[in-house]
């Protein structure tokens, strides 16, 4: 286990971001051992142009501007920095040579706010962890000198158009350049094998503190009166990870059931005629730590997922957190989901979705709900950073001799 150390990490999801975040659960876990210094994505020039009114950058303006605190203490071994600067837009340039050349400079610029913050909490041999951030993170073994150097890879970043122009060829060479790679499945490990050997599969943790059968949490108000049996969903509800149609089917064809959907919508559900389906209930985002007490309410809980690029090698952790409150969980049958497949019904069409979560219904038991919690408890935070921990400190160990 790694103790001790000094870590940066270098992360796509910002701390401030409204949704759980893996990479922010593996600092929390990392600092209670070691010393953390948690980096948020600079803005880019297109995002303070365009998106100026939102709080977020509104709040990264002020930063830049001098005019807010760049570091901010999170716990005694954590702090998260905001750089103060702007990169330039380059994501989906289509030319090599002047995406190559512009990356550099916003690579530098990248660094140079990394290292300040180095000086100022006096870090020193630290290890680089990069969560995905494959375009602004290319340059920073170079720039930064870091003792070691992981890539961690926790979603098909390439089936995202954001990527595609440039991601085909940058994130194999940051993979190679890494001195690990880290896929929290073995679908992307796989992947990941191709471009680095040394490449572990670490899997994913849920935090089961918070979601667990114990949980006292009261129920929400919008859900009171919603009548069983409740069927739910928690998460972003995004037309390139869900299918609109598993959930159409299941309201359509059981309007007995109630059809309770917790997160933003993207423009496709928006403007979907799921929202004219009376026994489909969309309640929006949420504070990530009033998610448990929804769930709570659930009587089964789906993952209702498209199959494609991305999803197949996804490692959903809403999966764990319904478990860890002992639901009965009816998801989408994927590569990845066959390790899930003794303790959760997978579904290979609509039909099956409909099918499967009638028998869930009928063979929920107190004893399965503590069966479903001892199963992801084995996915806790604290067992997934434990494994990653001990990878880290071997590693370490090799370089210094």
């Amino acid at each position: 286990m790694i103790v001790n150390r000094d870590i940066v990490i270098i992360s796509l999801q910002a701390w401030d971001i409204g949704i759980g975040s893996n990479c922010k659960d593996i600092a929390r876990e990392l600092s209670k051992y070691n010393r953390v210094l948690y980096v948020n994505s600079p803005l880019d020039r297109m995002t303070k142009l365009r998106k100026r009114s939102l709080p977020s950058v509104k709040r990264r303006i002020d930063i830049i501007n001098g005019k807010s605190e760049d570091l901010v203490p999170i716990s005694d071994n954590l702090w998260t920095l905001f750089p103060r600067t702007t990169l330039e837009s380059v994501s989906r340039l289509p030319w090599n040579w002047l995406f190559d050349k512009l990356n550099l400079i916003n690579n530098r610029r990248f660094a140079t706010q990394i290292l300040l913050a180095i000086k100022r909490l006096h870090l020193s041999d630290y290890i680089l962890f990069n969560d995905g951030n494959m375009f602004r993170g290319l340059y920073m073994n170079e720039l930064l000198h870091p003792r070691l150097s992981v890539y961690y890879y926790r979603d098909n970043f390439m089936a995202m158009d954001f990527w595609k122009v440039q991601g085909h060829r940058i994130q194999p060479a940051i993979m190679a350049k890494s001195d690990i790679v880290m896929a929290n499945s073995a679908y992307l490990g796989k992947d990941a094998q191709k471009h680095n050997p040394n490449t572990y599969v670490v899997g994913q943790g849920f935090d089961h503190h918070v979601y667990n059968r114990q949980n006292s949490d009261p129920c929400p108000e919008d859900i009171r009166s919603i009548p069983h049996p409740v069927i739910g969903y928690t998460g972003a509800l995004l037309s390139l990870r869900l299918d609109p149609g598993i959930i159409r089917h299941i309201a359509q064809i059981h309007p007995d059931w109630s059809i309770v959907l917790v997160g933003p919508e993207d423009e496709t559900f928006r403007d979907s005629d799921l929202h004219r389906i009376p026994n489909i209930y969309f309640l929006g985002q949420k504070d990530p730590s009033l998610i448990p007490s929804y769930i709570k309410q659930f009587d089964v809980a789906i993952n209702p997922q498209n199959l494609n690029e991305l999803t197949l090698g996804n490692y959903p952790r809403k999966v764990d957190e319904y478990l860890g409150m002992g639901k009965p969980v009816v998801a989408t049958k994927t590569e990845f989901m066959s390790m899930f497949s003794h303790i959760t019904s997978l579904a290979e069409s609509h039909e099956d979705y409909a099918t499967l979560i009638e028998a869930a219904l009928k063979d929920n038991s107190p004893e399965l709900e503590v069966r479903r919690e001892a199963y992801a408890m084995t996915h806790s935070w604290e067992s997934n950073v434990a494994g990653i921990s001990e990878i880290l400190d071997k590693q370490m160990n090799y370089t210094q001799q």
